[in-house]
């Protein structure tokens, strides 16, 4: 009996230290179609969640707690009735801010071009040499890309083998023509948001994400004046960026998924402390300076 207990023990405790990297949900919805099988529907939902969450994504072991929350809002616009599928995502990300309860956004956008073909029954595969699918494709470029912008938010330039990764799914997607995989595409898409993140032109902002979320906002309920100067100083080392590269996709998404955030962290700061604030946001981030007004009044 103490032998079987042991070996559960151990059991548990490997299952812990091998846990996967994601801690996804998936919603697959269909508002506007009546002929699709609300069970293929389902069975289709957990599927993608069981791929993005049992599968590795890196050679580390992540503890369970560690495990990165994210979320994949799947609409399905259009069905030929037999496996091809026209959809589109919102796909979310977070991480914890250290000694409180407030979860920071890492990733927020929209892809209108989430289209796959799928067989019901199908299993869900990836492969890092070959183009298997392109929804296996989807969800991986998007593990690879969740996982790095966690990686930069805690080490500087961290998550840079994890976007190389994803570039190598871009590079294998593209085989197969199917629409965001180019630079052709379209401005916004995930072409350009692997490029600017892996682009020199790009760094600073990278290192304002380590700088923000490390050394400023996890300081805050610890050490908050050291915190305050950290992320007045990474906002004005972000504001000596060329303002024209600050307009890109990703800068864009990154502004517009923390606009709200940052009106709320600085406003809990003194009078003087949020005009600074605010003169450095309206400068750096012109397109949401009416939220970055609250900080004046």
């Amino acid at each position: 009996m103490k032998r079987l207990l042991l070996l559960i023990l151990m059991a548990f405790l490997f299952c812990s230290v091998q846990a996967q990297e994601l801690n996804a949900k998936v919603q697959l919805l269909a508002p506007t179609l009546s002929n699709l099988n609300e069970q293929n529907i389902r069975s289709l939902q957990n599927l993608m969640r069981n791929f993005l969450n049992n599968n590795k994504w890196t050679n580390e072991n992540y503890l369970p707690q560690e495990r990165i929350d994210c979320n994949f809002v799947i609409t399905i616009t259009a069905w030929d009735g037999n496996s091809s599928y026209q959809a589109e995502a919102q796909i979310q990300s977070a991480r914890p801010v250290y000694g409180s309860t407030y979860s920071t956004t890492m990733l927020n956008l929209s892809d209108r071009d989430f289209n796959f073909t799928y067989t019901d029954g199908q299993p869900l595969d990836y492969s890092d040499q070959n183009f298997i699918n392109n929804l296996s494709s989807l969800l991986g470029f998007y593990a690879y890309t969740i996982v790095g912008l966690d990686k930069d938010s805690f080490s500087l330039l961290a998550g840079t083998p994890l976007f190389l990764k994803a570039q190598n799914t871009i590079n294998i997607a593209q085989t197969a023509g199917n629409a965001g995989w180019k630079g052709a595409d379209g401005l916004r898409n995930r072409y350009w948001l692997n490029e600017n993140l892996l682009s020199n032109q790009y760094e600073g902002l990278r290192t304002f994400i380590y700088n923000y979320h490390r050394l400023g906002l996890d300081r805050l309920a610890q050490d908050q004046p050291a915190a305050e100067v950290s992320l007045f100083k990474s906002l004005t080392e972000l504001g000596s960026m060329d303002k024209q590269r600050l307009g890109a996709y990703f800068p864009n998404l990154f502004f517009s998924g923390k606009a709200d955030e940052f009106s709320k962290i600085f406003s809990g700061f003194a009078a003087p402390q949020k005009r600074r604030a605010y003169d450095l946001l309206s400068a750096i981030d012109p397109a949401n300076i009416s939220g970055y007004e609250v900080l004046i009044k």
